[in-house]
Protein backbone atom coordinates (compact mmCIF):
# COMPACT_ATOMS: atom_id res chain seq x y z
CA UNK A 1 0.00 0.00 0.00
CA UNK A 2 1.18 3.50 -0.83
CA UNK A 3 -0.54 6.75 0.01
CA UNK A 4 -0.68 8.85 -3.15
CA UNK A 5 -2.52 11.84 -1.65
CA UNK A 6 -4.89 12.62 1.21
CA UNK A 7 -7.69 10.80 -0.63
CA UNK A 8 -5.91 8.32 -2.92
CA UNK A 9 -4.18 5.08 -1.98
CA UNK A 10 -2.33 2.67 -4.26
CA UNK A 11 -3.31 -0.90 -3.33
CA UNK A 12 -2.00 -2.83 -6.33
CA UNK A 13 0.31 -5.84 -6.48
CA UNK A 14 3.35 -7.01 -8.44
CA UNK A 15 3.37 -10.28 -10.35
CA UNK A 16 6.96 -11.50 -10.65
CA UNK A 17 6.09 -15.16 -11.19
CA UNK A 18 4.07 -15.12 -14.40
CA UNK A 19 6.11 -15.97 -17.49
CA UNK A 20 3.67 -14.89 -20.22
CA UNK A 21 1.19 -12.01 -20.07
CA UNK A 22 -2.12 -12.96 -21.74
CA UNK A 23 -0.47 -16.34 -22.30
CA UNK A 24 1.51 -14.73 -25.16
CA UNK A 25 3.95 -12.00 -24.18
CA UNK A 26 7.15 -12.60 -22.16
CA UNK A 27 7.42 -10.48 -19.02
CA UNK A 28 10.97 -11.04 -17.78
CA UNK A 29 10.74 -8.02 -15.45
CA UNK A 30 7.23 -8.83 -14.22
CA UNK A 31 4.10 -6.73 -14.33
CA UNK A 32 2.02 -4.81 -11.82
CA UNK A 33 -1.76 -4.98 -11.47
CA UNK A 34 -2.76 -1.56 -10.20
CA UNK A 35 -5.81 -0.77 -8.12
CA UNK A 36 -6.64 2.36 -6.16
CA UNK A 37 -8.86 3.49 -3.32
CA UNK A 38 -10.38 6.98 -3.16
CA UNK A 39 -11.41 7.53 0.45
CA UNK A 40 -13.78 10.43 1.20
CA UNK A 41 -17.17 10.42 2.95
CA UNK A 42 -17.79 7.47 0.65
CA UNK A 43 -15.09 5.01 -0.44
CA UNK A 44 -14.53 4.05 -4.07
CA UNK A 45 -12.33 1.21 -5.23
CA UNK A 46 -10.94 1.72 -8.75
CA UNK A 47 -10.57 -1.69 -10.44
CA UNK A 48 -9.33 -4.87 -8.75
CA UNK A 49 -6.31 -7.09 -9.46
CA UNK A 50 -5.61 -10.52 -10.93
CA UNK A 51 -6.98 -13.55 -9.09
CA UNK A 52 -4.48 -15.32 -6.87
CA UNK A 53 -3.55 -12.12 -5.02
CA UNK A 54 -6.62 -11.94 -2.77
CA UNK A 55 -4.77 -11.94 0.55
CA UNK A 56 -2.24 -9.28 -0.47
CA UNK A 57 -4.98 -7.17 -2.04
CA UNK A 58 -7.22 -7.24 1.05
CA UNK A 59 -4.22 -6.53 3.29
CA UNK A 60 -3.44 -3.45 1.19
CA UNK A 61 -7.05 -2.28 1.35
CA UNK A 62 -7.24 -2.71 5.10
CA UNK A 63 -3.93 -0.90 5.57
CA UNK A 64 -5.40 2.00 3.57
CA UNK A 65 -8.91 2.28 5.05
CA UNK A 66 -9.08 -0.11 7.98
CA UNK A 67 -12.48 -1.74 8.42
CA UNK A 68 -14.41 0.93 6.49
CA UNK A 69 -17.01 -0.25 4.02
CA UNK A 70 -16.22 0.08 0.30
CA UNK A 71 -19.26 1.78 -1.19
CA UNK A 72 -18.38 1.66 -4.90
CA UNK A 73 -16.27 -0.50 -7.17
CA UNK A 74 -15.48 1.38 -10.38
CA UNK A 75 -14.84 -0.95 -13.32
CA UNK A 76 -12.85 0.91 -15.96
CA UNK A 77 -11.94 -2.22 -17.90
CA UNK A 78 -13.23 -5.79 -17.82
CA UNK A 79 -10.09 -7.69 -18.79
CA UNK A 80 -9.67 -10.30 -16.04
CA UNK A 81 -6.28 -9.05 -14.86
CA UNK A 82 -8.25 -6.06 -13.50
CA UNK A 83 -11.69 -7.52 -12.90
CA UNK A 84 -11.28 -11.11 -11.71
CA UNK A 85 -11.84 -10.25 -8.04
CA UNK A 86 -15.19 -8.50 -8.59
CA UNK A 87 -17.32 -11.37 -7.26
CA UNK A 88 -14.84 -11.89 -4.41
CA UNK A 89 -15.14 -8.22 -3.43
CA UNK A 90 -18.95 -8.41 -3.54
CA UNK A 91 -18.80 -11.24 -1.03
CA UNK A 92 -16.27 -9.44 1.13
CA UNK A 93 -18.12 -6.11 1.15
CA UNK A 94 -21.90 -6.68 1.15
CA UNK A 95 -23.75 -3.69 -0.26
CA UNK A 96 -20.92 -2.84 -2.63
CA UNK A 97 -22.27 -1.06 -5.71
CA UNK A 98 -20.50 -1.63 -9.01
CA UNK A 99 -20.02 1.49 -11.16
CA UNK A 100 -19.67 0.79 -14.87
CA UNK A 101 -21.01 1.78 -18.27
CA UNK A 102 -23.72 0.09 -20.31
CA UNK A 103 -21.30 -1.95 -22.45
CA UNK A 104 -19.82 -3.44 -19.29
CA UNK A 105 -23.09 -4.81 -17.90
CA UNK A 106 -23.34 -7.98 -20.06
CA UNK A 107 -19.64 -8.68 -19.49
CA UNK A 108 -20.11 -8.44 -15.72
CA UNK A 109 -22.92 -10.97 -15.93
CA UNK A 110 -21.07 -13.23 -18.36
CA UNK A 111 -17.81 -13.33 -16.44
CA UNK A 112 -18.92 -13.10 -12.82
CA UNK A 113 -22.71 -13.53 -12.68
CA UNK A 114 -23.22 -9.94 -11.52
CA UNK A 115 -26.88 -8.88 -11.45
CA UNK A 116 -27.89 -5.69 -13.24
CA UNK A 117 -29.44 -4.52 -9.95
CA UNK A 118 -25.95 -4.35 -8.45
CA UNK A 119 -24.65 -2.03 -11.17
CA UNK A 120 -24.83 1.76 -11.24
CA UNK A 121 -24.64 2.49 -14.96
CA UNK A 122 -22.75 5.64 -15.92
CA UNK A 123 -23.20 7.52 -19.19
CA UNK A 124 -20.56 9.62 -20.93
CA UNK A 125 -19.71 12.46 -18.55
CA UNK A 126 -21.63 10.85 -15.69
CA UNK A 127 -20.67 11.91 -12.17
CA UNK A 128 -20.53 10.20 -8.79
CA UNK A 129 -20.13 12.22 -5.61
CA UNK A 130 -18.03 10.75 -2.81
CA UNK A 131 -18.61 13.75 -0.52
CA UNK A 132 -16.06 16.51 -0.95
CA UNK A 133 -14.92 15.13 -4.31
CA UNK A 134 -16.58 13.79 -7.44
CA UNK A 135 -15.65 11.06 -9.90
CA UNK A 136 -16.46 11.73 -13.56
CA UNK A 137 -16.49 9.09 -16.28
CA UNK A 138 -15.41 9.29 -19.91
CA UNK A 139 -15.82 6.49 -22.46
CA UNK A 140 -12.70 5.47 -24.42
CA UNK A 141 -13.96 2.49 -26.46
CA UNK A 142 -11.33 0.19 -27.99
CA UNK A 143 -8.54 1.45 -25.73
CA UNK A 144 -8.42 -1.43 -25.86
CA UNK A 145 -11.79 -3.19 -25.31
CA UNK A 146 -15.20 -1.78 -26.37
CA UNK A 147 -16.37 -1.18 -22.78
CA UNK A 148 -13.27 0.70 -21.63
CA UNK A 149 -13.72 3.97 -19.76
CA UNK A 150 -11.52 6.23 -17.64
CA UNK A 151 -12.28 7.92 -14.33
CA UNK A 152 -11.47 11.57 -13.62
CA UNK A 153 -11.06 12.99 -10.12
CA UNK A 154 -11.09 16.72 -10.79
CA UNK A 155 -10.30 17.85 -7.24
CA UNK A 156 -6.99 15.98 -7.48
CA UNK A 157 -6.30 16.43 -11.19
CA UNK A 158 -6.06 12.64 -11.33
CA UNK A 159 -6.92 10.41 -14.28
CA UNK A 160 -7.49 6.72 -13.57
CA UNK A 161 -6.66 5.70 -17.10
CA UNK A 162 -7.22 1.94 -17.28
CA UNK A 163 -4.66 0.27 -19.54
CA UNK A 164 -3.83 3.54 -21.31
CA UNK A 165 -0.31 4.75 -20.45
CA UNK A 166 0.44 1.36 -18.92
CA UNK A 167 3.65 -0.62 -19.15
CA UNK A 168 5.10 -4.03 -18.47
CA UNK A 169 7.43 -4.27 -15.49
CA UNK A 170 7.01 -4.53 -11.74
CA UNK A 171 7.18 -1.31 -9.78
CA UNK A 172 9.00 -0.50 -6.56
CA UNK A 173 7.51 0.56 -3.26
CA UNK A 174 7.65 4.26 -4.12
CA UNK A 175 5.04 3.68 -6.88
CA UNK A 176 5.14 7.34 -7.98
CA UNK A 177 7.57 8.20 -10.77
CA UNK A 178 10.73 10.26 -10.43
CA UNK A 179 12.91 12.03 -12.99
CA UNK A 180 14.39 8.79 -14.36
CA UNK A 181 11.30 6.60 -14.38
CA UNK A 182 10.20 7.29 -17.95
CA UNK A 183 13.53 6.23 -19.46
CA UNK A 184 13.58 3.22 -17.14
CA UNK A 185 10.19 2.04 -18.44
CA UNK A 186 10.22 3.44 -21.98
CA UNK A 187 11.09 0.17 -23.75
CA UNK A 188 8.57 -1.83 -21.72
CA UNK A 189 5.89 0.83 -22.28
CA UNK A 190 6.54 0.65 -26.02
CA UNK A 191 6.46 -3.16 -25.96
CA UNK A 192 3.24 -3.12 -23.92
CA UNK A 193 1.60 -0.73 -26.38
CA UNK A 194 2.83 -2.69 -29.41
CA UNK A 195 1.57 -6.02 -28.07
CA UNK A 196 -1.66 -5.01 -26.32
CA UNK A 197 -2.94 -1.71 -27.73
CA UNK A 198 -1.12 -1.47 -31.06
CA UNK A 199 -4.10 -2.21 -33.29
CA UNK A 200 -6.11 0.67 -31.89
CA UNK A 201 -4.21 3.76 -33.01
CA UNK A 202 -7.33 5.60 -34.17
CA UNK A 203 -9.27 5.00 -30.91
CA UNK A 204 -6.19 6.07 -28.92
CA UNK A 205 -6.01 9.29 -30.93
CA UNK A 206 -9.72 9.88 -30.29
CA UNK A 207 -9.21 9.33 -26.56
CA UNK A 208 -6.20 11.66 -26.43
CA UNK A 209 -8.23 14.42 -28.07
CA UNK A 210 -11.18 13.85 -25.73
CA UNK A 211 -9.00 13.97 -22.62
CA UNK A 212 -6.61 16.62 -23.88
CA UNK A 213 -8.46 19.49 -22.24
CA UNK A 214 -8.30 18.04 -18.74
CA UNK A 215 -5.79 19.67 -16.35
CA UNK A 216 -4.09 16.36 -15.60
CA UNK A 217 -1.62 16.38 -12.71
CA UNK A 218 -1.50 12.64 -12.11
CA UNK A 219 -2.10 9.51 -14.21
CA UNK A 220 -2.95 6.29 -12.40
CA UNK A 221 -2.92 3.47 -14.94
CA UNK A 222 -3.58 -0.22 -14.34
CA UNK A 223 0.02 -1.27 -15.10
CA UNK A 224 3.24 0.46 -14.13
CA UNK A 225 4.14 3.57 -12.15
CA UNK A 226 1.86 6.39 -11.13
CA UNK A 227 2.82 9.21 -13.49
CA UNK A 228 3.29 12.73 -12.11
CA UNK A 229 6.66 14.13 -13.23
CA UNK A 230 6.76 12.42 -16.64
CA UNK A 231 3.21 12.99 -17.91
CA UNK A 232 4.22 15.05 -20.99
CA UNK A 233 6.74 12.41 -22.09
CA UNK A 234 4.29 9.54 -21.49
CA UNK A 235 1.47 11.23 -23.41
CA UNK A 236 3.83 12.23 -26.22
CA UNK A 237 5.02 8.63 -26.62
CA UNK A 238 1.43 7.35 -26.80
CA UNK A 239 0.57 10.08 -29.28
CA UNK A 240 3.48 9.16 -31.56
CA UNK A 241 2.87 5.42 -31.36
CA UNK A 242 -0.84 5.78 -32.09
CA UNK A 243 0.01 7.88 -35.15
CA UNK A 244 2.57 5.23 -36.19
CA UNK A 245 5.27 7.90 -36.09
CA UNK A 246 8.78 6.45 -36.01
CA UNK A 247 12.45 7.38 -36.27
CA UNK A 248 14.90 6.34 -38.98
CA UNK A 249 16.32 2.89 -38.31
CA UNK A 250 16.00 -0.78 -39.16
CA UNK A 251 14.10 -3.53 -37.37
CA UNK A 252 15.56 -6.87 -38.53
CA UNK A 253 13.23 -9.77 -37.86
CA UNK A 254 13.98 -13.34 -38.84
CA UNK A 255 13.33 -17.01 -38.26
CA UNK A 256 15.85 -19.69 -39.12
CA UNK A 257 15.73 -23.50 -39.10
CA UNK A 258 19.39 -24.41 -39.56
CA UNK A 259 21.18 -21.10 -39.23
CA UNK A 260 21.54 -19.88 -42.81
CA UNK A 261 18.88 -17.17 -42.69
CA UNK A 262 20.17 -16.28 -39.22
CA UNK A 263 23.70 -15.88 -40.58
CA UNK A 264 22.40 -13.52 -43.26
CA UNK A 265 20.52 -11.50 -40.61
CA UNK A 266 23.64 -11.24 -38.46
CA UNK A 267 25.69 -10.18 -41.47
CA UNK A 268 23.21 -7.42 -42.24
CA UNK A 269 23.34 -6.23 -38.64
CA UNK A 270 27.14 -6.01 -38.80
CA UNK A 271 26.99 -3.98 -42.01
CA UNK A 272 24.40 -1.58 -40.56
CA UNK A 273 26.52 -1.20 -37.46
CA UNK A 274 29.54 -0.32 -39.59
CA UNK A 275 27.49 2.37 -41.35
CA UNK A 276 26.21 3.78 -38.05
CA UNK A 277 22.58 2.97 -38.89
CA UNK A 278 20.36 2.40 -35.81
CA UNK A 279 18.92 -1.10 -35.80
CA UNK A 280 17.44 -3.86 -33.68
CA UNK A 281 17.50 -7.58 -34.47
CA UNK A 282 15.03 -10.23 -33.33
CA UNK A 283 15.02 -14.01 -33.62
CA UNK A 284 11.38 -15.12 -33.93
CA UNK A 285 12.17 -18.81 -33.61
CA UNK A 286 13.44 -18.38 -30.06
CA UNK A 287 16.86 -19.92 -30.66
CA UNK A 288 18.70 -17.19 -28.73
CA UNK A 289 18.47 -17.10 -24.93
CA UNK A 290 16.78 -14.02 -23.53
CA UNK A 291 15.01 -13.17 -26.79
CA UNK A 292 11.67 -11.39 -26.47
CA UNK A 293 10.65 -12.91 -29.79
CA UNK A 294 7.51 -11.52 -31.40
CA UNK A 295 6.91 -8.98 -28.63
CA UNK A 296 10.37 -7.47 -28.99
CA UNK A 297 10.01 -7.33 -32.76
CA UNK A 298 6.67 -5.55 -32.51
CA UNK A 299 8.15 -3.07 -30.04
CA UNK A 300 10.79 -2.06 -32.57
CA UNK A 301 8.30 -1.92 -35.42
CA UNK A 302 6.80 0.95 -33.44
CA UNK A 303 10.27 2.51 -33.16
CA UNK A 304 11.90 2.28 -36.61
CA UNK A 305 10.75 3.16 -40.13
CA UNK A 306 12.29 0.17 -41.93
CA UNK A 307 11.32 -3.47 -41.46
CA UNK A 308 13.63 -6.16 -42.81
CA UNK A 309 12.26 -9.70 -42.62
CA UNK A 310 14.17 -12.93 -43.16
CA UNK A 311 12.57 -16.31 -43.66
CA UNK A 312 13.60 -19.61 -45.21
CA UNK A 313 11.13 -21.20 -47.55
CA UNK A 314 9.17 -23.76 -45.54
CA UNK A 315 6.70 -26.15 -47.20
CA UNK A 316 6.71 -23.79 -50.18
CA UNK A 317 5.70 -20.94 -47.92
CA UNK A 318 6.94 -18.66 -45.14
CA UNK A 319 8.53 -20.13 -42.02
CA UNK A 320 5.61 -20.19 -39.50
CA UNK A 321 7.07 -17.88 -36.80
CA UNK A 322 7.80 -15.30 -39.48
CA UNK A 323 4.33 -15.58 -41.00
CA UNK A 324 2.91 -15.02 -37.51
CA UNK A 325 4.91 -11.79 -37.38
CA UNK A 326 3.56 -10.64 -40.75
CA UNK A 327 0.01 -11.38 -39.60
CA UNK A 328 0.71 -9.37 -36.43
CA UNK A 329 1.69 -6.40 -38.59
CA UNK A 330 -1.60 -6.74 -40.47
CA UNK A 331 -3.57 -7.01 -37.24
CA UNK A 332 -1.98 -3.83 -35.90
CA UNK A 333 -2.64 -1.90 -39.11
CA UNK A 334 1.03 -0.91 -39.34
CA UNK A 335 1.56 1.70 -42.03
CA UNK A 336 4.15 4.02 -43.57
CA UNK A 337 7.08 1.60 -43.38
CA UNK A 338 9.88 0.68 -45.75
CA UNK A 339 10.28 -3.07 -46.29
CA UNK A 340 12.91 -5.55 -47.46
CA UNK A 341 12.80 -9.35 -47.48
CA UNK A 342 15.50 -12.01 -47.59
CA UNK A 343 15.81 -15.72 -46.96
CA UNK A 344 17.26 -19.07 -47.90
CA UNK A 345 15.78 -22.03 -49.74
CA UNK A 346 16.95 -25.48 -50.79
CA UNK A 347 15.22 -26.38 -54.08
CA UNK A 348 12.53 -23.74 -54.69
CA UNK A 349 12.38 -20.24 -53.24
CA UNK A 350 8.99 -18.81 -52.25
CA UNK A 351 9.37 -17.00 -48.92
CA UNK A 352 10.74 -13.70 -50.23
CA UNK A 353 8.02 -13.39 -52.86
CA UNK A 354 5.31 -14.14 -50.30
CA UNK A 355 6.78 -11.71 -47.78
CA UNK A 356 6.70 -9.00 -50.43
CA UNK A 357 3.05 -9.80 -51.10
CA UNK A 358 2.27 -9.31 -47.40
CA UNK A 359 4.16 -6.01 -47.43
CA UNK A 360 2.37 -4.83 -50.57
CA UNK A 361 -0.99 -5.56 -48.94
CA UNK A 362 0.05 -3.16 -46.14
CA UNK A 363 1.11 -0.49 -48.66
CA UNK A 364 4.69 -0.62 -47.43
CA UNK A 365 7.40 0.86 -49.64
CA UNK A 366 9.20 -2.17 -51.13
CA UNK A 367 12.95 -1.63 -51.31
CA UNK A 368 13.62 -3.82 -54.31
CA UNK A 369 12.73 -7.44 -54.95
CA UNK A 370 14.52 -8.80 -51.90
CA UNK A 371 17.28 -11.37 -51.67
CA UNK A 372 16.59 -15.09 -51.99
CA UNK A 373 19.62 -17.40 -51.84
CA UNK A 374 19.98 -21.18 -52.26
CA UNK A 375 21.28 -23.57 -49.61
CA UNK A 376 24.07 -22.38 -47.32
CA UNK A 377 24.85 -18.77 -46.46
CA UNK A 378 28.23 -17.47 -47.61
CA UNK A 379 29.48 -13.89 -47.86
CA UNK A 380 30.20 -14.44 -51.54
CA UNK A 381 26.66 -15.61 -52.21
CA UNK A 382 24.84 -13.07 -50.04
CA UNK A 383 25.89 -9.43 -50.43
CA UNK A 384 24.56 -7.78 -47.28
CA UNK A 385 26.93 -4.82 -47.62
CA UNK A 386 24.98 -3.59 -50.64
CA UNK A 387 21.68 -4.22 -48.89
CA UNK A 388 22.83 -2.21 -45.87
CA UNK A 389 23.81 0.75 -48.02
CA UNK A 390 20.38 0.70 -49.65
CA UNK A 391 18.66 0.60 -46.27
CA UNK A 392 20.76 3.48 -44.96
Amino acid sequence: MKRISERIFYIGVNDDDKVLFEGLWPIPVGVSYNSYVVADEKVALIDTVESGFEEEFIANIEEAIGDRQIDYLVVNHMEPDHSSLIAYMQGRYPGLKIVANAKTVPMLKGYYGVSEEDVLVMPEGGELSLGSCTLKFYMVPMVHWPETMVTWLEEEGTLFSGDAFGTFGSIDEDVIDDDGTFEQFRDEMTRYYACIVGKYGIPVQTALKKLGGLPIKRVCSTHGPVWEKNIPAVVDLYDKMSRYEVERGVCIVYGSMYGNTAAAADALAMELDALGVPYAIHDLAGNNAGELGLSGALRDVFRYDTIVVGSPTYNNGIYPPVETFMKALQARLIKDRRFYAFGSYTWAGASVRLLNEYAASLNFELLGDGLSFPQAYTREKVDMATVAKMLA
